[in-house]
């Protein structure tokens, strides 16, 4: 794209009624400000009951969708969009509603042959019973439709068990126990055709959990992340097929562990991933020597409709 008048109006799409519509708004803001400050003739929209009339009211040129959670990431509004004929950032429909689906996710690693931990879908008593041989304690314990670490947490024992379960089910009647991994996280951003540089994240809490994205100032991001360079272009690849065995395409965030015995693992896709000033992608981006205005251009360059408009 050669300047920005060539966009037409964009509607940043934000907020919503996610667990992560806080999140949303701060990333719907800066992304609304980023492009203000390139020319981009840029409106917000936060998401509510009269989403299909503001989108109706004039001739849009593209949405940037910085919807984070159910109803924005999880194909619901790329439905929305596709329908209306209007071009969008980030994945279609079929790979945003796999990829908010860490079950769905899993297995269609798992038969990709994409190495992902051990886990369990818990549906009842039977299946919490089951978790002490398999995948064994102890587990992290999530919803399988959230994001932001929302709803998860570690379960040492069978009791802590059922109470991570019955909490982790106030946000999603989908929870899995999944095998923890003792290892270093890492977390890979993916920007059109290529894997923007690692990024391996350390807190001293004991999973990076919705404080220790948002709001500690204790947790360290380090990039690069200390990975040998030959290394790290092996696991790009690695990265890549990931995200686009369940079809990502435009941008989005691998999340991967390296475990001490069984090598890297890979945790989830997140086809939404934040832009907020805590946010992993823009960090990225400045490590590859993209600055946040030019990131966000180019996550608007790639919006897209699958039904062929552009």
């Amino acid at each position: 794209m050669s300047g920005t008048s060539g966009y037409g109006p964009v509607a940043v799409l934000m907020g919503g009624r996610s667990a992560e519509r806080d999140i949303s708004l701060l990333s719907g803001r800066a992304v609304l400000e980023s492009l203000l400050r390139n020319g981009v003739d840029a409106h917000a929209i936060d998401v509510d009951g009269d989403l299909f009339q503001r989108l109706a009211a004039r001739p849009w040129g593209r949405v940037f969708n910085a919807l984070h959670g159910r109803g924005g990431e999880d194909g619901t509004m790329q439905g929305v969009l596709e329908l209306m004929g209007i071009p969008y950032t980030g994945s279609g429909v079929l790979a945003s509603a796999l990829a908010m689906d860490k079950l769905r996710t899993k297995q269609i690693w798992r038969a990709a042959g994409i190495p992902t931990p051990a886990w369990r879908l818990l549906r009842d008593g039977a299946d919490l019973a089951a978790v002490a041989a398999d995948p064994g304690f102890p587990v992290m314990v999530k919803p399988a439709r959230e994001g932001s670490s929302i709803g998860m947490a570690r379960a040492e024992d069978p009791a802590g068990l059922e109470r991570a379960w019955r909490a982790a089910r106030r946000y999603d009647d989908a929870v899995m126990a999944e095998q923890w991994v003792e290892g270093t996280e890492y977390t890979a951003a993916v920007l059109g055709d290529r894997v923007l540089p690692f990024i391996r994240l350390e807190t001293p809490r004991g999973f990076y959990d919705y404080e220790a994205k948002y709001e500690a100032d204790t947790t360290r991001y380090h990039c690069p992340c200390g990975l040998a360079a030959a290394e790290e272009e092996a696991v790009a690849g690695e990265v890549m097929a990931a995200f686009r065995a369940v079809g990502g395409r435009g941008w989005g965030r691998v999340d991967l562990m390296r475990d001490p015995a069984a090598g890297f693992l890979f945790i989830e896709v997140n086809t939404i991933p934040g832009m907020t000033d805590h946010s992993l992608v823009p960090m990225a981006a400045r490590a590859a020597g993209l600055s946040f205005d030019a990131l966000v251009l180019e996550i608007l360059d790639g919006a897209h409709t699958e039904m062929g408009a552009q």
